[in-house]
């Protein structure tokens, strides 16, 4: 196996002390300290093994309300909007950025439930925001559509996201970082932006495993406010390093889908009740759910994440408050307290 070696983004700062860059063995990047490779293996053992919740997930129908958003597309309010599965629309300022954009159906990836607004819609946007190299969170003919639509995007993401975004959109100009470095956005940004630290791995062809980094997003505003985005991850202990770094967050948008079988998905996303966890460990004020309802990606029952953080919050298990919006619905981050 070829020697460690360390990699960050030169250009940009570093925020963490005396933290060396990200560890890659050869050309590929470590899940921390280790280096992931998901086996075939384990593949197909999920595609072979049966589905003990098989007849409770097949008449299980539910999906989410949906509500247009095309009005407050138009304006210029601050809002939050939930687009389905990992994407958002956040606006702060006049500032507008979308995170982890999947617009389409695709082969695979069959949307459940409509977008809240037409895709040409999604002009005036800002800052594009990627988490990783997932086909489900960096869809090409989203890709594609957004850049061409606004002339001034930017992308922020990952180390080796500006070679993944090239044949896509030639000239979206793209900044990479590592975890725990802070993007250069200008002067005028209501707001500073970090990449960190996600527990989680990227593939997306045969010979591309671990070549394009993974992480998290936080914005911390100019008044201290904080919006933390966490991407795909599992429970790892990055949620105690960043809540050490950065003290309570304010606001959490946190998966909570695609947990089942615990064999396949333990190593790529938390279930329900260790998304509270890891909310709870962020010392997190509020807490919106992502990643569910949107597609088939696992084998628990479209309602069950839902239901389950529903419960834990119930049970006072969840330190944040529970904000769970409607597809579209424009939630008032900005009047949370």
């Amino acid at each position: 196996m070829p020697a460690p070696h360390y990699v960050r983004n030169p250009q940009l700062p570093t925020i963490k002390p005396d933290y060396p860059g990200n560890k890659m063995v050869g050309r590929q990047y470590c899940n921390g300290a280790d280096l992931y490779e998901p086996r075939l293996g384990t593949l197909l053992k999920w595609q072979l093994s049966t589905n003990p919740q098989k007849e409770e997930k097949k008449a299980d129908t539910w999906t989410p309300e949906v509500v247009d958003c095309t009005e407050f597309l138009r304006g210029q309010n601050d809002g939050l909007v939930w687009l389905g599965h990992a994407t958002f629309l956040l606006r702060i300022e006049a500032t507008t950025l979308l995170f982890d954009p999947l617009l389409f159906s695709s082969l695979g990836l069959r949307r459940r439930h409509a977008l809240p607004c037409r895709p040409e819609d999604l002009t005036n946007i800002d800052f594009l925001l990627l988490s990783h190299g997932h086909r489900d969170h960096l869809d090409d003919a989203s890709i594609r559509q957004l850049a061409r639509q606004n002339p001034g995007l930017r992308a922020c993401g990952p180390l080796g996201l500006a070679g993944l975004l090239k044949g896509l959109a030639p000239r979206l100009p793209v900044q990479e970082a590592g975890w725990w470095q802070q993007f250069e956005l200008g002067e005028n940004a209501p707001f500073e932006l970090f990449f960190l630290p996600a527990s989680h791995w990227h593939r997306r062809g045969l010979f591309d495993l671990n070549r394009v980094l993974w992480g998290s997003f936080l914005l911390r505003l100019s008044d201290g406010r904080t919006i933390y985005f966490a991407g795909d991850t599992s429970l790892a202990g990055h949620f105690e390093e960043i809540e050490r770094q950065f003290g309570p967050l304010d606001t959490v948008l946190m998966p909570i889908g695609a947990y089942k079988p615990a064999f396949m998905m333990q190593m790529s996303h938390v279930n329900p009740h260790e998304a509270a966890k890891a909310a709870n460990q962020l010392r997190a004020g509020h807490f919106v759910p992502m990643h569910y309802g949107t597609f088939d990606l696992s084998d628990e029952p479209a309602a069950e994440p839902l239901r389950l953080i529903e419960e834990i919050a119930a049970g006072g298990m969840l330190r944040p408050d529970l904000h769970v919006p409607a597809v579209g619905e424009v939630l008032p981050w900005q009047e949370w307290v």
